[in-house]
């Protein structure tokens, strides 16, 4: 199935850019563009994107603040962060509203697609490692544990903790498996139960409610 991309950016030459590199990619399909977050809420109601690359500082309504809105509706569109820095604190706070992952707005065309897929099919965006350190950095920013799902880690089995505290800690279905000497289905089966159970939209998401339940405390 074709992937269906809105744009997000107050910039007409980042929104241009980044619809031309992804109409060239097989199997995506840029459907929208958007000046700013009030019209990118509209957009997604009107055009019901697959995902959405939402730039974070815009006039009118900011990325953020329209991310919220957009989880709030239930859309069925994933949030993917556009920014120019990686350790961006309006980052985090994407994360926080139901965003699916971060991308810098310097990334290749392939980056720029093969993101876009990652996010399509449910995953967390970047390598494992990278989505860690975002992570990690802005834990030790919080000054009180806040839990972002009305579910409770206390709901989950032993075995799935761990895969939670796995997941947080970086590692891909593929490593996880191997470290507890499963199947990766096995995993990927623990994985959607823990998203179910906590009220979590994906793995991402999971890693954050992790962190900020002090279930992972950052090195």
């Amino acid at each position: 199935m074709t992937i269906r991309v809105l744009i997000v950016d107050d910039q007409m030459m980042v929104r241009e850019g980044f619809s031309v590199l992804l109409n060239a990619m097989p199997g995506i399909e840029v459907v929208g563009e958007a000046v700013d977050g009030q019209e990118a809420v509209e957009q997604v109601s009107a055009l019901r994107p697959d995902v959405v690359l939402m730039d974070i500082r815009m006039p009118v309504m900011n990325g953020l603040e329209a991310t919220r809105q957009i989880v709030a509706a239930d859309a069925d569109a994933k949030v993917l962060v556009l920014t120019t820095f990686d350790l961006d604190e309006y980052v985090y706070q994407a994360l926080r509203a139901g965003a699916s992952g971060f991308l810098l707005k310097d990334a290749s065309a392939r980056e720029l697609a093969d993101g876009v897929r990652v996010v399509a099919a449910g995953e967390a965006l970047l390598a494992p490692s990278v989505t860690k350190r975002l992570i990690v950095e802005f834990a030790k920013l919080a000054d009180t544990p806040r839990a972002t799902a009305p579910g409770s880690v206390e709901d989950l089995t032993e075995r799935e903790t761990e895969v939670l505290i796995l997941i947080a800690q970086g590692l891909s279905n593929v490593e996880i498996a191997d470290r507890l000497v499963v199947a990766e289905s096995t995993i990927k089966t623990h994985v959607s139960r823990i998203l179910v159970k906590l009220g979590l939209r994906d793995r991402t998401q999971a890693a954050v409610y992790a962190y900020e339940t002090r279930l992972v405390t950052p090195a």
